[in-house]
């Protein structure tokens, strides 16, 4: 197995399961459901809906821009922050955005081996699995491991790199546009990116997958 691993540890803050302002929504939560004024099972469908739906639609315009520009990718890959801001998608937990390029020879996945820093103006709030301690260290120590968790196999000669989000850097995954897809639209294309795809634990769906 080829694996190539760059890891950076330099968080500015508190390395705890919870960040503070996870911590504070939590009580609220917690404080409005006890007092009848949230249903639960809502706030899970809610809070899903913006793991999964909401939130990822920022970063699969991104990749679907990329993927139609050749000038764009270029920009993207150059400075993702600025590449972003273009399309409006800034804000907290996206400053200092590094964009990284699937390609045939190389696959990338990204982890925050310490908390759960995470790019949100582009990919929404974070799964509970990306937070979760098993994910954390398995992504590093076994990659290959984790990508046949989640359901898919690379070529033995693909080499994987793992990304460690910190507070200062957050990296966003381009993975590469499925075959078959000429003259889409970025619209349709966008409907092919997966949140995971763009974290690297998964990949875009293939065009009879959307049709």
């Amino acid at each position: 197995m080829s694996s190539d691993h760059d890891h950076h540890h330099h968080h500015d803050h508190d390395h705890s399961e919870l960040s503070e302002t996870e911590l504070r929504v939590r009580a609220l939560e917690s404080i409005l459901t006890e007092k009848g004024y949230v249903d639960p099972a809502a706030l899970d469908v809610l809070i899903e809906t913006y793991e999964t739906k909401v939130g990822p639609r920022n970063g699969a315009r991104v990749v679907a821009r990329a993927w139609t520009d050749p000038d764009y990718r270029e920009r993207l890959l150059k400075d993702g922050t600025s590449a972003v801001a273009e399309l409006d998608y800034v804000g907290r937990q996206g400053e200092h955005l590094v964009v990284v390029e699937n390609t045939p020879d190389l696959h990338n996945m990204v982890v925050c081996t310490l908390c759960s820093c995470y790019p949100w103006p582009v990919l929404g709030l974070p799964p509970v699995w990306y937070k979760s301690a098993p994910y954390r260290s398995k992504a590093v120590k076994d990659p290959r491991g984790v990508l046949k968790d989640f359901g898919f196999e690379l070529p033995p000669g693909t080499k994987i790199r793992v990304w460690d989000s910190t507070a200062e850097i957050r990296y966003l995954v381009l993975p590469m546009r499925p075959a078959g897809t000429e003259g889409w639209s970025e619209e349709r294309l966008a409907d092919l990116v997966t949140r995971d795809s763009m974290i690297g634990t998964g990949l875009p769906k293939r065009p009879h997958e959307v049709a």
